[in-house]
């Protein structure tokens, strides 16, 4: 049986890809423009076709000949427009986020071109959970009126399944929820896949299928080791501070309704701010750009090395991320789990291409026991112990400083 065939767009550092590849199918041609991206799948996959270029500078016809295939018979248009349009931080920094007035959005658009006029048997295509928020969902109204004019002028019946699917639930070591929409041309349904693995804290119900329990950071990267030529202490203002926060906790600990000193208020500071992983769970989600004191950090006070934030992502072993620490950070942190697009792409092959996959999951991590016990924490050091007061907590999404400072917007 031929591997079904794929045009990704968007490729970034691969991450979606390798898990497509991990479910059997077929890199066809990709586009990205990122030239550090192109540099990490040219060293990791020689033999994929991705071009250094915007998406709205490639013709479909030259992707498809790339490909090796006529217009309709690519099996899966794939792909993640950037996100940023749709992000949950700018709702927490301004109340609202640009949406559809972003330029970037329009990348939604490119994607829809693309598949207009590849006219694949699968369209699937991710991005972050703020693509579906009730009220600020023009992205995916977009999306879904042009597949249906689509379907108008074309004669084809994709109708869209759109569902939020966490990473943790399907054996990734990381919390990270991103938004999945899945149609096939002749209209099959798909049903996406039952969760696998979940928390085994707390009472369960006689209903409750059986699930594995969440892979946990240990599982990923508990005999990881450091390379002598990555540096990866702490800086910054704040470097100092997180040797005090105990696993699995944030600034929070350090606010009148946590366990330290009141050195801060209440959600008054980004959550990844002075995050720090916990040895016996999932990983918070990887970030693209963080600051020096956004996590997550090591539980050794440190900042996560290259190959941990690939093993947290669950990207294949073999796969070398190209460009400094900011392009790598950037790389890895704008990724879908490999994992997690390995899971789907099974299920695409068996409900909507009628192929059989009898495999075991391939870039599921070992389970590693026992787990070591937390690490103590230090005591603040005196140099932060002025900051110890009285603070209000935030006010609500909207409503800080930041948000009340700027005009109104149009609705």
């Amino acid at each position: 049986m031929p591997s079904p065939k794929i045009i990704s767009l968007f490729t970034g550092a691969g991450g979606f890809d390798y898990g497509l590849e991990a479910a059997g199918f077929r890199f066809g041609a990709g586009v990205e423009m990122d030239e550090d991206c192109v540099s990490t799948i040219h060293e990791s996959r020689p033999s994929w076709k991705v071009e250094c270029a915007s998406v709205f500078d490639v013709p479909t016809a030259q992707l498809m000949k790339r490909a090796g295939v006529a217009r309709g018979e690519i099996a899966l248009v794939a792909g993640g427009p950037p996100c940023q349009p749709f992000s949950k931080a700018g709702y927490w920094a301004r109340g609202d986020a640009g949406r559809l007035s972003d330029p970037r959005s329009d990348t939604l658009g490119a994607f829809l071109r693309v598949v207009r006029e590849a006219l694949p048997e699968v369209v699937l295509l991710e991005n972050v959970e703020g693509l579906k928020y009730a009220g600020k969902d023009e992205g995916l109204q977009l999306l879904l009126s042009e597949l249906e004019a689509i379907n108008r002028d074309e004669g084809t019946r994709y109708r869209p399944v759109v569902d939020v699917l966490n990473a943790a639930h399907y054996g990734v070591p990381q919390l990270r929820e991103r938004v999945f929409v899945i149609a096939h041309r002749e209209g099959r349904e798909f049903a996406f896949p039952q969760p696998t693995h979940g928390s085994t804290d707390g009472p369960r119900s006689l209903l409750d299928e059986p699930k594995e329990p969440y892979r946990t950071a240990w599982d990923a990267i508990g005999d990881s080791e450091t390379g002598p030529d990555e540096d990866l202490r702490v800086r910054g203002k704040w470097a100092d501070l997180l040797p005090s926060i105990p696993e699995g906790a944030n600034y929070l600990h350090h606010t009148d309704r946590g366990d330290g000193l009141p050195l801060f208020g209440w959600r008054r500071r980004y959550w990844t701010f002075l995050l720090k992983l916990a040895k016996d769970k999932p990983s918070w989600t990887i970030q693209a750009q963080p600051g020096p004191a956004v996590g997550p950090f090591h539980w050794d006070n440190r900042r996560l090395s290259v190959r941990e934030l690939c093993r947290l992502q669950t990207f294949p072993e073999d796969v070398s991320i190209y460009g400094e620490r900011g392009s790598v950070q950037k790389q890895l942190g704008n990724a879908v789990p490999s994992l997690l697009a390995e899971v789907v792409g099974r299920a695409i092959r068996e409900q909507l291409l009628g192929q059989r996959v009898d495999s075991a999951l391939k870039l599921l991590p070992i389970r590693r026991v026992p787990i070591p016990p937390q690490a103590r924490t230090r005591a603040v050091p005196k140099k932060y112990r002025h900051l110890v007061g009285e603070y209000e907590a935030h006010p609500g999404t909207g409503l800080g400083r930041g948000a009340l400072a700027r005009p109104a917007q149009a609705s």
